[in-house]
């Protein structure tokens, strides 16, 4: 509503806000509404800035009723004599007798104080919200001193830093008269009474009541919410929670972090948030928040919700680690780059012809069958000998299914010409040496530890420390060449909710990279994803001995073959540029999978996560 003098409503908001229109009724020194409603503010003589001589005193209810009459009517005249039409527009209100101070409202002067009480009323804002916002509002009300209105419903916890010194240094600008504060006045309650409806209430008795009032200034002051469909507040709450996207990995870190702080109801809200999106034949990120809510909730209650411990030792988890190492490119690079570092360090040898491997997990043979492979393919016209003795666990078992992986390597050997020798020991680690593996003093030893290391018990779980024994062992066997390749994830003596975080962007990566690479309807990424779980779950949900899956990071496994006496052995460039190659060529267009050198290690990732790091030692 456009009134032609400055003080209608873009004025008010111009000035400031509540700040702007103090500051314009505070400079008129003949402003006559200087009481206030005793028990409004905590403190009086808080709210005087300044004491001014040219101040009014009070003056009697008659008095002050017949000055406000005399204003009005000069106002009314002044006003139809500058425009004509606007008398047309104007309400005949009848007058009345107030109590209060304000001839407009009985809301205290309070509002027209010094500075603003901190026990202003919480008000609704919905009545008059929607049409003032709609008129007057464009933004927040900047009250000065970088402080804004807060989006709230009560004003009770407002507070407003240095808010007498700003209106100290506002009282200072241009002063306004009394008729256009009176102006301003009458717009305001204009606004309020929605005059724009001029029909037969035209001589009906103005009656704003003390919570129209406040109702109206809080809409200015607080934006009013969006108007939400007539509905059940239920339904209304799940509307609105249902916009808001959930994150997964948010959610599990979230819930994992009040687990950690004990705080199992919070626990319990970020758990069902996550499973709201978790999905097992979803995409990868609905897959990964399946997984991780399994095993945070067999974290939360392991007698419920049982961990895998005893399942990573099953013949069926087993075999899908194997075929997760067939499929994932990350997995199947890392054994090609160990089998070109053993073939490069056996060529620069004169006994090259005559070599050993000792394996501590051969799996189902896959890699040496690439080897086997090399061998043959490099041999020129040369008869080469190729030993191969495989560690058993003697607790597990598995003599037999090793034995069988040893036909089929013998088998391909002989038709590519190559003289293979099978053997399969269940010694233990302190058992280990050249004499009880069977070395040959002319033979050329190499030790392979692809994706062993990880699954072995360290100084943090028993003061026996396995691993550092047994590279300490392998040391004293002095082999040619040590390979290793592990995964690439800080989940061993890192606290519950580091795993937590480093599980999330590990398998994350891994499972979106397996979309790229593995039909979703076969068979055996079923069955290699459910083995992921379980990797995942063990990792996160247990403790001490329980916990199997225990990965390093590329560094930690430098700082371990350096205390065990081993030196880096730098995979060479062609072995690099090889892999890239293959890459380049498994990718067809899609490059997710990446190759880099890393202070002499090959690392192997997806979209910049590194899965795997494959790495040479002497």
């Amino acid at each position: 509503m456009s009134s032609g003098f400055p003080g209608g409503a873009p004025d008010f908001y111009a000035s400031g806000g509540i700040g702007g229109r103090s500051v314009a009724m505070n400079n008129n020194p003949q402003f006559p509404y200087r009481s206030q409603m005793p028990g409004i503010l905590v403190d009086p003589s808080s709210q005087i800035v300044q004491r001014r001589p040219d101040l009014i005193g009070k003056r009697s209810l008659a008095e002050f009723q017949a000055q406000h009459q005399q204003q009005q009517q000069q106002q009314q005249q002044q006003q139809q004599q500058q425009q004509p039409g606007l008398g047309l527009l104007l309400r005949s209100v009848k007058p009345r007798m107030y109590q209060h101070a304000s001839p407009i409202s009985p809301l205290s002067p309070v509002d027209f104080s010094a500075s603003i009480s901190p026990e202003f009323p919480s008000v609704s804002a919905g009545r008059y919200g929607l049409p003032l916002l709609q008129q007057l509002r464009p933004q927040p009300i900047a009250l000065g001193n970088n402080v804004m209105a807060p989006r709230t419903a009560n004003l009770s916890t407002v507070t407003y830093s240095n808010f007498p010194q700003n209106r100290g240094a506002l009282q200072e600008s241009e002063p306004e008269s009394e008729k256009k504060i009176m102006n301003r006045l009458q717009e305001l309650e204009k606004q309020l009474l929605d005059d724009d409806d001029v029909d037969e209430e035209g001589d009906a008795v103005s009656v704003v009541t003390h919570s129209e009032w406040s109702e109206a200034i809080q809409n200015l002051i607080i934006p009013s919410q969006k108007p939400i469909s007539p509905s059940s507040s239920s339904s209304s709450t799940s509307s609105i929670a249902s916009a808001v996207p959930i994150c997964p990995k948010q959610s599990a870190h979230e819930a994992a972090s009040a687990i950690s702080e004990g705080m199992l109801d919070a626990a319990m809200e970020s758990l069902t948030r996550l499973t709201q999106v978790a999905n097992a034949r979803g995409n990868s990120e609905q897959r990964l928040a399946a997984y991780m809510a399994s095993a945070l909730k067999s974290r939360l209650s392991a007698a419920e919700n049982p961990p895998p411990v005893a399942e990573l030792y099953s013949k069926d988890h087993i075999m899908a680690t194997q075929m997760l190492y067939d499929m994932s490119p990350c997995f199947k690079l890392g054994f090609m780059a160990a089998n070109l570092a053993i073939l490069e360090t056996t060529s620069s040898e004169q006994s090259a012809a005559k070599f050993h491997v000792l394996d501590f997990d051969i799996g189902q043979g896959g890699q040496y069958v690439n080897l086997v492979h090399a061998l043959g393919a490099r041999q020129n016209g040369k008869h080469t000998s190729l030993k191969i003795t495989t560690i058993a666990d003697p607790s597990n078992g598995g003599t037999d299914e090793r034995l069988k992986v040893g036909e089929d390597l013998s088998q391909l050997a002989e038709r590519l010409c190559i003289s293979l020798k099978f053997k399969v020991v269940t010694h233990k680690i302190h058992e280990l040496s050249r004499e009880s593996l069977g070395c040959e003093s002319d033979e050329v030893l190499v030790v392979n530890l692809a994706f062993k290391l990880y699954k072995m018990p360290d100084e943090s779980v028993t003061t026996e420390n396995p691993r550092d024994e047994l590279l300490r062992r392998v040391k004293s066997l002095q082999p040619r060449v040590v390979t290793v390749v592990e995964q690439e994830m800080n989940a061993n003596t890192a606290p519950f909710l580091t795993r937590v975080n480093e599980a999330c962007a590990y398998y994350g990566a891994l499972l979106d990279s397996l979309d790229s690479t593995v039909s979703r309807d076969r068979s055996e990424r079923v069955q290699v994803e459910e083995c992921l779980g379980r990797k995942l779950a063990n990792s996160v949900a247990c403790e001490g001995r329980d916990r199997v899956e225990r990965c390093e990071v590329f560094g930690k496994w430098r700082a371990r073959m350096g205390m065990a006496g081993f030196e880096p052995r730098p995979m060479s460039q062609h072995i690099a540029d090889s892999m890239r190659s293959r890459v380049n060529s498994h990718q067809r267009g899609n490059p997710g999978f990446t190759v880099k050198e890393e202070t002499g290690g090959i690392c192997f990732g997806w979209n910049g996560r590194t899965l795997t790091v494959a790495s040479a030692w002497r």
